[in-house]
């Protein structure tokens, strides 16, 4: 019989890099597509917690405090203009931009407008347009609170 080595538990490590581009909480049912925006949106150095649904995100948004969050729209338990709607009444979240990434249509949109919605994305999307909002909702964010450190430029482009 031959020896095993049994591996103690595998080192943790943050992807993210201090002060580069922000966290994201991603919501969507789907984990294939949870998965592709998680990963597109790492490798321009943001931070990406996810959830599975509307409700998950209104449970754990107060924990994560994201700069940006990204929601589909037809969810299990609370769909995506739900979740926009309780967001932005919570004086708490009312200043998270928000990204619906959904197969949109003209009702949708205007749905997503009177839900208080910051920006829309067509699925299928193109990941650089992904980042591109990404990118723009949280340096919206961060002019208005005037909260980032970070040098002018750094991780941004």
């Amino acid at each position: 019989m031959a020896k095993t080595r049994t591996r103690g538990p595998a080192p943790t490590y943050s992807r993210v890099v201090p002060g580069v581009s922000g966290r994201v909480l991603v919501v969507d049912d789907n984990k294939v597509i949870r998965q592709l925006i998680k990963v597109n949106l790492e490798l321009e150095g943001f931070e990406v917690v996810t959830a599975n649904d509307g409700a998950e995100c209104l449970d754990v948004v107060h924990q994560v405090c994201p700069d940006v969050i990204t929601l589909d729209v037809v969810m299990p338990r609370l769909d995506g203009f739900g979740a926009a709607a309780q967001l932005r009444a919570d004086p708490r979240t009312r200043d998270v931009p928000v990204a619906i990434v959904s197969a949109c249509t003209q009702q949708e949109v205007e749905s997503g407008i009177a839900a208080g919605v910051d920006a829309f994305l067509a699925k299928p999307f193109e990941p650089t347009e992904l980042v591109r909002i990404v990118r723009r909702l949280a340096e919206r964010k961060d002019q208005r609170d005037g909260t980032r450190g970070a040098p002018a430029g750094r991780g941004r482009g």
